[in-house]
């Protein structure tokens, strides 16, 4: 990182800085010197029952202001977070109106278990889940990434904490009212990149297989996606009250967001209320309460893009007397297929529904007491939560169906969440001279109770019935399912002792004990202590730093601890059963079989962390970063261990893998330019690399090919062949590796050969599963920027984030979408391939050499170099004059307009596709043919990317 000093005879280096931000750059000129006021950093963070200033935090901590997040418009504020912190990698597993997105703090710990990250909400941990809360509601966000950290959590803490803490107003603050909102358009970032009509149709020619069937003609050239998308709205509205008296403070305010889909019938609508009061009772007693409430609708959660991306675009959408066709025989008569599109979907009515609506109330409550003791508190945290989830589908008759007299069917579901939280806090803290210390001792105790219930059936009367009333159906077609009726109750109690040492402001150590005991394991097994130590240096106080006046901070710090993971399901320790329904004749029977086998010495899921860092200011605090390293060891992971055929039983579940993480991490913020008259610049940028590889698998195997699991690789790692090229005429030894006739052979897809060769240089053996590779698909390194421009009133921002290496998984390129067979049956992603004219293609001959219904290795076609840089959002706003509204009576009035999505910048798959280069599907989800696992995030045919637009406006007064 350059450091440049800028003078005026001098400018002219300012391109060339700029070229090169995020830079720390100050400018300054001969006599007036904009660097006129100091920055120090009395910044306080929250690092879980209670704040510390941030020069003397020993753990990794990483905090975002709620302002910064607000730069981003979006109803999920993990979008907002996305590329703001080294460290903590969020990406998308749904593009789906309210989709909830992945957060991995740190790298992937657990094989079997929950790698998701804690959230607390104003101190209490939260049921649900980020996208629950409103970005209008938080005042800042803090995540804890070591154990050193997150260790007063306990195993809850496991897989880092984001602490979120929400606004509440201020003693003695007049009435202050706000309105926020931001309404925009949705469009199409890009189609996904299917053959037309003339390239399909040279495509099945090539591959000789398939005809045109009976609705098809080369003369047709349809684009089912232009039938099918439609640019959709987002809207957002927020309206609050805040204020106080001399002995508390409240806040309240409500919110609206809705956000329509690009397709057809899918939308998301959130309604939210909160609440926030705190009030002193004379000198010694506080208490306060704060409520969020959420009711959130989705709908067309089953409609996707999946079927009309393949279309033959041989087919007219439209019958000779103009009305929408209904369906297409396509491929010489081999396919019959319904046929989606806007219209026919929006004109369904009463005949399709699909949809999910969730009410949530999430409570805090709490009693604070200022003992006789000077500097001793005692706090009660109350937590009370509730979440209901009711969804209901209805297909009507022949819908999405061939077959017009298909019967009906309907399914309706509900789940109930309980969660409550009782903690007892004590809180010592006081300074002595030269000695500051806060001590913090805990107990509490934690339930969770979950219900769900689902039933289904077919053959509903009437349309207007959808899943309302399923007892109208035939009794014999109505089906409760025993698998998918579920009770579970699980309990947490824990201890927990911290305590902050401060001496002179230098030195600095954090130790925490914790004990947590588990409902969920076995006994002997339930309870577990988790250590933590973390010490850290203020060499900048040092007497001896004093005359280096350019250096603000510098504090070195370490810290280990111990953390663990209760990954067990309720009631895994006792095995279970499931229930089968039999017959006999005309009478009915239900037997039961051991499914999985119940395991004694089922236990925690253990992690041992080392941080190590260095936090640094210079020049006034004008440029501010940290360097991190940090190695995580997980032991006793959940895996399941081979059983004997004799047992009745394929696996048991044991705690016997291991898995590591290890990565460095740099963040760095400038202010350029400062000058709150004229131009004014900042800039920050973040860089982490995560090494995530098994340490060891049940048994002692070195692979679990099932489940894509390889010691000494990662845990998302792929299996398969490596495409090195095409067969062509005249290559050695293709009779050998690659048996088949050339007519056959010549154009496929050739793979790299392993084996060994004989005397004569000649392979002993063709190509075969011996010769599958392991591709480790974690990038190099990855991260984010941001950059702020200000002149007088107007500002102009943007965030990006980009990535180096790893490897991306398109399935639309692959095997398992069937969106690349280059038979011909159906449409196919739009690719240079092999013909005795082009032999140069990277693509294989069509229609030669298959495997099943797609070329033989065709899924080593999916993989990609996953490295872009993207810019996420550019927003361009106007702050007006305060003179101006002072009259008004308006604190604040701003005006923006934001694109996201804008702009995408060296990425081999957006420049070969068009399309979006980040994830927008889980590895299982639309899938023809199965191949990656649920875990694996890839690019398949969920909701499309969009690009947004968006006008905004905030008003306080």
């Amino acid at each position: 990182m350059n450091v440049f000093l800028l003078n005026k005879t001098n400018r002219a280096s300012l391109f060339f800085a700029m070229a090169l931000l995020p830079s720390g750059l100050m400018y300054s000129q001969s006599k007036k010197d904009t660097i006129t006021k100091e920055k120090k950093i009395e910044e306080v963070v929250v690092i879980g029952y209670g704040t510390q200033r941030k020069e003397s935090v020993t753990g990794s901590v990483a905090s975002v202001k709620g302002d910064i997040l607000r730069e981003v418009p979006s109803a999920n504020i993990t979008q907002a977070l996305q590329g703001r912190t080294a460290g903590v990698d969020i990406s998308q597993s749904s593009t789906k109106p309210g989709a909830a997105m992945q957060i991995r703090i740190r790298g992937t710990r657990s094989l079997s278990g929950d790698n998701n990250p804690l959230v607390v909400l104003d101190g209490i941990p939260f049921a649900g889940s980020l996208s629950d809360i409103s970005s209008s509601d938080i005042k800042s966000i803090d995540i804890l990434k070591d154990a050193s950290a997150t260790a007063i959590y306990g195993s809850r803490g496991a897989n880092g904490v984001i602490l979120v803490t929400s606004n509440r107003g201020t003693k003695g603050q007049k009435p202050r009212f706000s309105y926020s909102t931001f309404t925009g358009v949705q469009t199409l970032f890009s189609k996904y990149p299917m053959m037309d009509g003339p390239k399909f149709a040279k495509l099945r020619a090539d591959a000789g297989i398939y005809t045109n069937g009976a609705d098809e003609s080369n003369d047709i050239n349809t684009d089912w996606q232009s039938l099918y998308y439609k640019p959709a709205m987002m809207t957002n509205h927020d309206i609050s009250v805040s204020g106080g008296t001399e002995g508390g403070n409240y806040s309240a305010g409500l919110s609206y967001f809705k956000q329509d889909a690009l397709i057809p019938l899918q939308n998301y609508e959130r309604f939210s209320m909160r609440l926030a009061l705190d009030q002193q009772i004379g000198k010694r007693f506080k208490f306060g309460f704060t409520t969020n409430t959420n009711y959130t609708k989705s709908e067309g959660n089953g409609v996707n893009s999946g079927a009309v991306v393949g279309y033959s675009p041989l087919v007219n959408p439209y019958n000779a007397d103009g009305s929408l066709r209904s369906l297409m025989n396509t491929a010489g008569g081999n396919d019959n297929t319904w046929i989606f599109t806007r219209e026919r979907l929006n004109n369904l009515d009463e005949k399709y529904v699909d949809e999910s609506k969730i009410f949530a109330s999430y409570n805090n409550l709490y009693g604070e007491v200022t003992l006789p003791l000077n500097g001793l508190k005692y706090r009660l945290n109350v937590g009370l939560d509730y979440r209901t989830t009711n969804s209901g589908n209805y297909t009507g008759v022949g819908v999405f169906s061939t077959n017009p007299a298909t019967a009906s069917s309907a399914g309706r579901g509900n789940n109930q969440t309980y969660h409550w939280v009782l903690e007892n806090l004590l809180t010592y803290d006081r300074t002595f001279g030269k000695h500051k210390i806060n001590a913090v001792g805990l107990y509490s105790a934690e339930g969770n109770k979950y219900i769900s219930t689902y039933m289904s059936a077919k053959n509903v009367p009437a349309d207007f019935f959808q899943y309302y009333n399923l007892g109208q159906s035939p009794q014999a077609d109505i089906s409760v399912n025993p698998n998918d009726q579920i009770y579970s109750q699980t309990g947490l109690i824990s201890a927990m002792g911290r305590v902050m040492y401060t001496f002179d402001n230098k030195y600095m150590l954090t130790a925490t004990l914790r004990a947590d005991g588990a409902s969920v394991l076995a006994p002997g097994n339930k309870w577990h202590t988790y250590p933590a130590l973390s010490v850290g240096w203020n060499i900048t106080n040092e007497s001896f730093m004093e005359s280096i006046k350019a250096l603000n901070l510098l504090k070195i710090r370490a810290g280990w601890g111990q953390t663990s993971n209760q990954a067990v399901s309720p009631y895994s320790t006792l095995g279970s059963l499931t229930v089968v329904p039999y017959n006999f004749g005309t009478s009915n029977g239900t037997g039961v079989y051991v499914n999985q086998a119940p395991n004694a010495d089922l236990g925690w899921e253990y992690s041992k962390t080392q941080n190590y860092g260095v936090d640094f200011a210079l020049f006034r605090n004008r440029l501010t970063g940290t360097v991190e390293y940090y190695k995580t060891h997980t032991f006793d992971l959940l895996s399941n261990k081979s059983l004997p055929a004799s047992s009745g039983l394929s696996f048991v579940t044991k705690n016997v893998a291991e898995t590591e993480n290890k990565g460095w991490e740099f963040s760095l913020n400038g202010i350029i330019f400062d000058n709150p008259e004229g131009f004014s610049w900042d800039a920050g940028v973040n860089l982490y690399t995560n090494k995530n590889k098994i340490l060891a698998l049940s048994s002692g195997i070195d692979r679990d090919v099932n489940n894509l699991w390889f010691v000494g690789h990662n845990i998302n790692a792929l299996y398969d062949f490596q495409y090195v090229g095409l067969w062509q005429a005249g290559d050695p030894y293709q009779s050998i590796l690659e048996p088949g006739t050339p007519a056959d052979v010549i154009g496929s897809i050739k793979v790299l050969y392993t084996g060994g060769y004989n005397a004569d240089g000649t392979p002993v053996r063709a190509i075969g599963e011996a010769d599958r590779q392991i591709f480790d698909t974690a990038p190099d390194f990855q991260g984010g920027f941001n950059m702020r421009f200000a002149y007088k009133n107007f500002e102009l921002s943007t965030v990006g984030a980009f990535q180096k290496g790893g490897i991306l998984i398109s399935s639309l390129y692959g095997s398992a979408s069937y969106l690349n067979r280059l038979t011909g049956r159906g449409n196919n992603v739009d690719v240079d391939y092999w013909t005795e004219d082009n032999t140069d293609a990277y693509y294989p001959r069509p229609g030669r050499h298959l495997s099943g219904d797609n070329p033989k290795y065709s899924s080593t076609l999916a993989m990609f170099d996953a490295s872009y840089l993207k810019l996420r959002t550019i927003t361009l706003g106007y702050n007006f004059n305060k003179d101006i509204l002072k009259d008004l009576k308006i604190t604040t009035l701003r005006i923006y307009f934001t694109v996201t999505n804008p702009l995408v910048l060296f990425s081999p798959y957006h420049k070969f596709s068009g399309m979006d280069p980040e994830p927008n599907s889980v590895g299982d989800q639309n899938q023809a043919v199965s191949g990656y696992r649920p875990r694996q995030l890839i690019i398949g045919t969920n909701n499309p990317s969009t690009r947004n637009y968006l006008m905004g406006l905030n008003l306080t007064f």
